[in-house]
């Protein structure tokens, strides 16, 4: 049976379309760089409103990622 020790960073993902979207944009990006990725949580939401209509969101993430031997 394998220890699950993670190693646990901070990202923030932007999009114009979407939460879902941005997140999608900071765990993708993450995932050039970073390997073995396996869980996130959402621990902000925000967004920029311009004209009486959501132009921009922003989501604060925390990733999970298992530490390579």
């Amino acid at each position: 049976m394998q220890d699950h020790v993670y190693k646990i960073i901070e990202l923030v993902g932007s999009s114009e379309t979407s939460v879902e979207d941005a997140i999608q944009q900071a765990i993708t990006r993450a995932s050039r760089t970073l390997n073995h990725l396996r869980w996130f949580e959402v621990t902000q939401t925000r967004g920029h409103i311009e004209q009486g209509k959501v132009h921009h969101y922003q989501v604060t993430l925390k990733v999970g990622f298992t530490l390579e031997e």
